[in-house]
C-alpha cells in the first residue's frame, strides 16, 4: 500500500505514536499548505517570538519604573 493510502490509525501504528499526534501533524500540515484555515507554523512560530520579546519588554519596563522611583526617593 502506497504511503498516502494508509490511515492515520496505521500510521500511528507504524512509528509508535498516538492518532491524536498524526491527526494534529496532518492539520498542520494541510494549514501551512493552505488547504485548511488557522495560523501556519511560520506564523505560529513568528507569534511566539513576539509574545517572548513581549515579555521581555514588559520586564524591562518593569524595571526602569522601579529604578526611577528609587532614585526619585534617593534624590530627595
Amino acid at each position: 500500500m502506497p504511503p498516502g493510502d494508509r490511515s492515520v490509525g496505521q500510521v500511528a501504528k507504524d512509528f509508535d505514536l498516538t492518532e491524536t499526534a498524526v491527526r494534529l501533524w496532518v492539520a498542520q500540515a494541510e494549514t501551512d499548505s493552505g488547504e485548511r484555515e488557522g495560523l501556519t507554523s511560520s506564523e505560529r512560530a513568528e507569534l511566539a517570538a513576539l509574545r517572548r520579546e513581549n515579555r521581555r519588554l514588559r520586564e524591562d519596563a518593569e524595571i526602569l519604573k522601579r529604578a526611577t522611583a528609587f532614585f526619585a526617593t534617593e534624590t530627595r
